[in-house]
Formats: structure tokens, sequence, C-alpha cells
């Protein structure tokens, strides 16, 4: 293995060793980030930490060298390089800003935070401390997004004045803690619908949002007033606006007797053409991508494409490469700063 030139926690100095990697939850999101990281060969894997005995076991498969760690504290004891994170929602900025002050980067799993407030304070701690700081948004990764991007970047479609993006999970989440507000932030809004207007902003540029309208659902009855803020919705819908007059329009949920695993998509259109992306038979991670041109449509995109670590995996290579504060990152307090506009404007 090669040494790669890593910056100093205290210094500007930069030192030739490759970066030290934690790892903290080791649920399957955790384990599959660890091991796509590890694949990478770029940094070295030096603790651990979850609170179930077997997770540990798992993940010291991949990384039998690494010190097991009872908490935070125990792992930035190890004064690693980067931390990654992978716990529950309402952990998330804590974590993040302990593991920053210590001066650690951070990969975290989104959200960032459960609101704008918190996610703003992540941001300012990576500023302050001038670490990397990003955040799982993995659908940026996929071939089929990037195609979509680029063909937007690349003017084929013309001004985009009508987008549709999709993520209905037929499953839902397997963790008791995503249906307790205080611990998730919010239901499939935060979970599947950061993704969608992520979406929005990464491939298609949309900025300064505006939501118009928005319903949300838990269990089929709607959410208004103060229910929004108590309750955990399990299907929202929402239109939003761009300062150009551009439609916006979200649909997402869990467990929707939607007929298949999952339904995911998104549909552009533009003055010279649309653009679609859409899940395979029910796929989580296979997407197909056409380009269409009025009635006739041609294939960009289809699977195989191995996309789930690969947001994991850049970030790991970017720190092995001595990168700092990324001022990039500031897009994830106006992600949140979308998703809390939709939650006030359900909450009417």
């Amino acid at each position: 293995m090669s040494d790669t030139a890593m910056h100093d926690q205290t210094t500007a100095t930069v030192t030739t060793r490759r970066p030290r990697l934690a790892f903290l939850g080791l649920g399957w999101i955790g384990r599959n980030r660890m091991e796509a990281v590890a694949a990478e060969d770029v940094a070295d894997i030096v603790a651990i930490s979850d609170p179930a005995p077997e997770a540990l076991d798992e993940a010291a498969q991949s990384a039998p060298d690494a010190v097991r760690c009872d908490d935070l504290d125990a792992l930035l004891a190890t004064k690693p390089d980067g931390v990654v994170i992978a716990t529950p929602s309402a952990l998330h900025a804590d974590q993040t800003i302990a593991a920053l002050n210590a001066g650690a980067a951070v990969f975290c799993q989104k959200p960032l935070g459960r609101t704008e407030a918190e996610a703003r304070a992540c941001i300012d701690a990576a500023r302050m401390a001038d670490r990397l700081l990003a955040v799982d948004l993995s659908y940026r990764h996929a071939a089929a997004f990037m195609a979509l991007r680029d063909a937007v970047q690349a003017g084929e479609l013309g001004p985009v004045h009508a987008l549709d993006l999709t993520f209905h999970n037929a499953y839902g989440p397997d963790k008791p803690w995503f249906r307790d507000r205080a611990l998730s932030g919010g239901g499939c809004l935060i979970d599947l619908g950061a993704h969608l207007l992520d979406m929005a902003a990464w491939a298609m540029g949309a900025r300064d949002l505006r939501c118009t309208s928005a319903h949300l659902y838990a269990g089929g009855k709607r959410l208004i007033g103060d229910a929004v803020a108590t309750s955990v919705e399990d299907y929202a819908a929402a239109t939003l606006e761009t300062p150009e007059g551009g439609v916006i329009r979200i649909a997402c949920s869990w467990n929707l007797p939607a007929g298949r695993d999952a339904v995911i998509g998104v549909d552009a259109f533009g003055t010279h053409g649309g653009f679609s992306v859409q899940n395979v038979g029910g796929s989580f991670f296979d997407f197909i991508a056409h380009r269409h041109h009025g009635t006739q449509s041609e294939q960009r995109v289809a699977p195989p494409d191995d996309w789930g670590g690969r947001a994991a995996a850049d970030w790991a290579r970017r720190l092995a490469g001595g990168a700092r504060f990324d001022p990039a990152c500031e897009s994830l307090g106006t992600l949140a700063a979308a998703i809390d506009g939709v939650y006030a404007r359900a909450a009417g």
C-alpha cells in the first residue's frame, strides 16, 4: 500500500500517511459504507462502534484490526482523521459537531440534522474546524441520475420548467426509531423526500424553492396543524416553485401498496426534450435512464451499476487527498431548509 498525502489534525502541515477512519453505527448501511471504503483501499479503518455486539462482529470481518469502542468518546479517543456516522437521525448533528470539534472529518448519513438549524450548526462547525463534511446523498452517484444531470448541464433539454420526482418504499423502515418523531425528525419526507429535493437541486440546479402546496398523511389520515410536528408521516406530496416559475412535484411514502418493493423515478421536461430515470422491477438499486424526443425515446443508461457505496468511497478519496472544508456542503443547509418549508406548508 502506498502512503497518501494527509493533513495533520492540528496544523496545516501535510504528512504522508493514509487517513485513519472510525465508524459509528454498524447496521446494514453502516457496514455497507465501511465495506465500500475498505474496498477503495485509501484509508485505514482503526475503530468501530455499535451498541449491538453482533453488528461489531460482522463489521470486524471487514476491519479485523479495528479497535471496538463503546461510544463516540471512546471512538474519538483513537484520534481518527475521519468519522463515518450511521446512527439514528436525532444523534447526527451532535455527533457530527463533536467529531468535527475533535479534528475529524465527517461522512454522515442523511439527514445531517432534523432541522435547518441543526444542519447549519454542523456546517458552521466544519467551517470553523476546516474539516471535510459530506452526507450520504448516494443517488448522486448512480449512473442513471448522473446521466440526467449531464443532459441538463449540457443544455440538451433546454430550460427545464417541470420536474416530477417519486420515491415510494413499500416496506418502510425496519428500525423502531424511524417512527419516533423526536428521534427521526419526521417520516418519509425527511427520509425519502430528502433524496428527491436534493436531486432537484443537484441535477436540475433548482434553487430558492418555495413550497406552495403540501399534504402529509399518517395511516391514511391527513396531518395538519400541530400534528405535523408531533407525528410521523407515511405519505407526503408537495409542489414547489423556482424563482423562474418552474414547478417541482414530489411524492414519497412508506408502506404504500405499490405492487412492488419500490417505485423510484424522476421525469424532467424542458423546451427541447425530456429525460426520465426509473427503477427497474421494483428494485432499490437498478435504474434505467431515457432521453425523450417528442414521441421517441433513446436509452442512455441501464443496469448493472454498483453505486451504493460510491458517496462514502468518494469522501474517503477526497480525505486521503488532503481535502478540508468544502463550501459545497452549504447546500446541505439549503436542503434542510426546503424540507422544513414543506413541513411548514403542510402544517398550514
